[in-house]
């Protein structure tokens, strides 16, 4: 039996394992493994895992979060702890042991280390704590062990490349493929739905992995030079945000396939014909998400050791940043996806709506509140204004409801220029002002004067005003844009969750605070498999306090039936 080679499509090279009948067998784990035995293959850990604890060896696991429990039969841990993995049979909770006591911990929880080596040395000392002196005495810190520590590295990212094709290739040409055969069964919509641009992301993969072999040095992994494919395919990553932000849909639709029978029998028949791995499509669907988040760990492991004199340490520290930088682009995307769901119900609830959509120009509410506005001849009104990106938003609060809103105008944020007024006299409208600010037409004479009612509540308008030009020039720095078909999508719903009437924001979740693009390290993490399907991006980034905006939004908007 010869060893199988996986090529950059994720098909199999003439090398292929083939039994005594002549027939071709899976790609297998062990092959992957067999030049590195303490490689751990993500999608494979129970089987490696439970192989090497079964041979004596010491498996460790690193805390990607704090498990903070009551229950003495669970193991409780911070971020960064490093836990000794002693049985891993279970998917969803292993059985552990770190410096307090042996107990249950949730897998979900952590990571596998890449070098395994690492710890066992670390853990080798006499129960004093000390290590004896000897020649093979902390290893890890010798220049031929970090080579090996930076081999494995090297490694781990090509099998796993290697791997990834194979799922991506079984899933465009096992599922998808299968499925268009059968119109019956299947719309081109719900297709679209369930699978996304999947195929996109697979004849990306394909020219990435394509690259990052001829950069692979097969006789000596740790004088590899890869650094430079990320930062060449750092753009095309973006393609993960579109399939991303469409996963949680697609659990949804495969969902409430999977509940007739006929649905269960053929995707498995797809997976037995495709001969595929024991993993049910939602697992398959769910490995984009994982490989984008996984990125930014391994190029952090394999830094680490990366010395600084190596040739592809400085293409290494920049492909991280970078690939940082598209996990977290990807996760402001879902964050501004989920805005416009809410902006669009808002709008909905407005009374004698004018004009073009919000959604047209706009994807983010930044402040809302009242202010008084103020005519050249003196005349005021109070209004409730909402500032978006591009826009400020004005309405009239019905004089018995004070619920309900009633559109009253706009004003584009893109052509006025903030003036801060002090208190007095305006020389230009010959006015006595207080907590006063002027927005002014940078193309005509159009010009708009507001008071706020406290001091504080001028400076947070000011503050609104800068971050809503910060955040769109950062939208376009970062290409952030909502497709037509999304936007459009989010109109739809809303209007068929109204009827035409005014529904409120009762039942909206909790908006994110906008997070820039500067170091969340704990935004990129690996998602296991076991994870159930909605928690998916809930792992993703990590969980934060709730913010009172909305909250406040909520009673500004008509009031649920």
């Amino acid at each position: 039996m010869r060893a199988s080679n996986i090529s950059s499509d994720g098909g199999t090279e003439s090398s292929a394992l083939v039994d005594d009948n002549g027939s071709e067998e899976d790609y297998s784990y062990e092959d992957l493994c067999q030049g590195n035995p303490r490689y751990l293959q993500p999608g494979g850990e129970q089987l490696a895992i439970n192989e090497l604890i079964g041979d004596g060896s010491v498996v460790c696991a690193e805390a990607l979060w704090d498990h903070v429990t009551m229950d003495d039969q669970e193991l409780g841990f911070k971020a960064g702890d490093v836990i000794q993995v002693l049985e891993a049979s279970n998917k969803d909770w292993w059985w552990g042991r770190n410096e307090d006591k042996e107990a249950w911990f949730p897998a979900s929880f952590v990571r596998l280390r890449v070098n395994q080596e690492e710890l066992s040395e670390k853990s080798s000392g006499t129960p004093g704590g000390e290590q004896e002196e000897g020649p093979g005495t902390d290893r890890h810190r010798h220049p031929e062990s970090k080579q090996q520590m930076r081999a494995n590295v090297i490694q781990e990212i090509m099998n796993t490349e290697r791997v990834y094709i194979k799922h991506l290739k079984d899933i465009c040409e096992g599922y998808i493929r299968q499925c268009r055969k059968h119109t019956g069964m299947f719309t081109v919509a719900q297709l679209a739905t369930i699978f996304g641009n999947i195929e996109d992301i697979y004849k990306f993969q394909r020219k990435f992995l394509k690259d990052l072999e001829k950069q692979y040095n097969k006789e000596e992994p740790h004088l590899s030079e890869i650094g430079s494919c990320f930062l060449q395919h750092q753009e095309g990553f973006g393609i993960y945000s579109e399939y991303c932000n469409n996963h949680p849909g697609a659990c949804a639709e495969l969902s409430g396939l999977m509940k007739q029978s006929r649905y269960r029998h053929f995707f498995e028949a797809c997976r037995l014909l495709q001969q595929m791995i024991d993993i049910a499509l939602d697992g398959f669907l769910l490995t984009p998400v994982q490989k984008i988040c996984k990125y930014p760990l391994q190029l952090a492991e394999l830094l680490k050791y990366t010395t600084q004199e190596h040739s592809d340490h400085s293409n290494i520290k920049a492909a991280y940043e970078a690939m940082k930088n598209v996990a977290c682009l990807i996760n402001e995307r879902k964050r501004k996806l989920e805005s416009i769901d809410k902006i669009a119900r808002w709008q909905v609830s407005i009374v004698g709506w004018e004009g073009q959509d919000i959604l047209d120009r706009s994807s983010e509410l930044i402040h809302s509140g009242e202010l008084t506005r103020i005519s050249r001849q003196g005349r005021s009104q109070q209004r409730t204004f909402f500032l978006f990106d591009h826009q400020l938003v004005s309405c009239k609060k019905d004089l018995l409801r004070r619920d309900m809103l009633y559109y009253r105008g706009r004003v584009d944020m893109d052509d006025m220029e903030v003036v801060d007024l002090e208190d007095g006299r305006d020389k230009d409208w010959n006015l006595s002002l207080k907590n006063a600010f002027k927005l002014v037409s940078r193309t005509s004479e159009e010009a708009h004067v507001f008071c706020a009612r406290k001091q504080e509540d001028k400076a947070r308008w000011l503050q609104a005003c800068a971050d809503e030009r910060t955040r769109v020039r950062e939208d376009h720095e970062m290409g952030m844009e909502i497709s037509e078909n999304q936007k459009k999508l989010a109109m739809l719903n809303a209007q068929k969750a109204g009827h035409g009437k005014s529904k409120g924001y009762g039942g909206c979740p909790v908006s994110p605070p906008h997070q820039t693009l500067h170091p969340l390290h704990q935004c990129h993490v690996t998602v296991p498999t076991s994870v159930p399907q909605q928690q998916v991006f809930a792992l993703a980034e990590p969980k934060r306090k709730p913010s009172l905006f909305w909250h406040t939004f909520n009673k500004l908007t008509p009031f649920k039936k």
